[in-house]
């Protein structure tokens, strides 16, 4: 009788207004969807939304890394079918693992297009709001679209060579519009963006980024030629020699994988000479520390790449080195990306009132920089 007594004071009390400690019990909160989208709604600061894009970039670099895992496991046709893993069912058996592998690949890509719609969300929220940044974001979707639908094409394909290495293509797109949305999310919104180093420099660095390419390119050749097709079309238990024969079944690209080394390993060379010869003009003109910071760490990685590539080369191609292979060219393109997005420097914003009158065009253009090219 007592304990109904206090529990009936405790309610007389809460309707009449709270208990002490107790406001939570009377506070009326809106229903727990429309908390998520006046949530979403909310505005965003510029270092939360260059965050939440650089979560995008690790996650696009993430799912290049795991796209070469399905490759080098032989698990390309773990799942025989799209969006399904099966014409029967959606998940991967767990008893299989090569369907196992393929099917973790495709969740991390769900994963990758969240991260991607919150980075066009977070644009349109962002305070202020950027053209720029709102135009990257959504390059983001047009690039992960692409990639699901190639995705699909390369299953139904049985893993064609050529579609395959256009997977790859897609995927370092990706990562340069994300390197770009990155690094512009960072920069500050009332400045302009200028050169920081000579017009010759400015040239050398477009040379980078094209020998990045290249050598890039030239290693698809060579994994595309080699003995990784992506599939393994032996039983269970087979010895390597049986599952060697069995791989030299599948499609591969038309190249001797020599020859394919060989080319890609003389644009590596060139690129390395090319990078060491740009870090000594940047010292000879005293670059900005960002600037000279991010050439001293795309000469790391590439040395580090090469050394790894050799290594792999020489030791018969094993499947590990091979994906840290796959993931030090994606670190080698978005620190050749970095050095030349480095090339250019925010400036505060020129003063027309206070300056020349020839001037006066370059202020008025110079206000509304961030809202207009990717690259001045």
């Amino acid at each position: 009788m007592t304990a109904d007594r206090r529990f009936l004071g405790q309610e007389r009390a809460i309707g009449g207004g709270a208990l002490p400690g107790h406001a939570w019990l009377t506070e009326r909160r809106p229903p727990y969807p429309g908390r998520v989208i006046a949530r979403l709604r909310a505005p965003i600061s510029p270092e939360r939304y260059r965050r939440i894009t650089f979560v995008a970039l690790v996650l696009l670099i993430v799912i290049v890394v795991t796209g070469a895992g399905v490759r080098l496991t032989g698990s390309g046709l773990g799942c025989t079918d799209w969006p399904n893993c099966t014409d029967t069912q959606f998940v991967a058996d767990r008893g299989d693992v090569h369907a196992m592998v393929e099917f973790v690949n495709r969740l991390i890509t769900g994963l990758v297009s969240a991260a991607v719609a919150l980075a066009v969300l977070g644009s349109l929220r962002r305070t202020p709001r950027r053209r720029d940044l709102i135009w990257l974001s959504w390059g983001l979707v047009a690039g992960v679209i692409a990639q699901i639908a190639l995705g699909a094409v390369v299953v139904l394909s049985d893993l064609n060579p050529w579609l395959v290495q256009g997977h790859f293509v897609v995927s370092m797109l990706l990562v340069l519009d994300a390197v770009v949305l990155t690094h512009r999310a960072g920069l500050p919104d009332d400045q302009v963006i200028r050169p920081a180093v000579t017009p010759a420099l400015l040239r050398w660095g477009r040379v980078l980024v094209g020998l990045a390419v290249v050598v890039v390119g030239t290693g698809t050749l060579v994994t595309g030629s080699g003995p990784h097709s992506g599939h393994q079309e032996a039983e269970q238990g087979a010895t390597a020699a049986e599952k060697l024969a069995a791989a030299s079944e599948v499609r591969r690209l038309p190249l001797s994988v020599h020859d394919a080394a060989r080319i890609h390993g003389i644009a590596m060379i060139a690129f390395l000479a090319v990078t060491i010869w740009v870090l000594v003009q940047l010292r000879r003109h005293g670059a900005p520390a960002a600037l000279s910071r991010a050439g001293s760490a795309l000469l790391t990685v590439l040395v580090l790449q090469g050394a790894l590539g050799y290594t792999q080369y020489f030791t018969g191609v094993p499947p590990l080195l091979v994906g840290l292979h796959v993931l030090g060219a994606s670190l080698v393109w978005v620190a050749v990306l970095n050095v030349a997005l480095q090339m250019a420097t925010p400036t505060p914003l020129v003063d027309a009132a206070a300056r020349p009158a020839d001037l006066a065009r370059e202020s008025v253009r110079a206000n509304r920089l961030p809202d207009g090219d990717l690259v001045t």
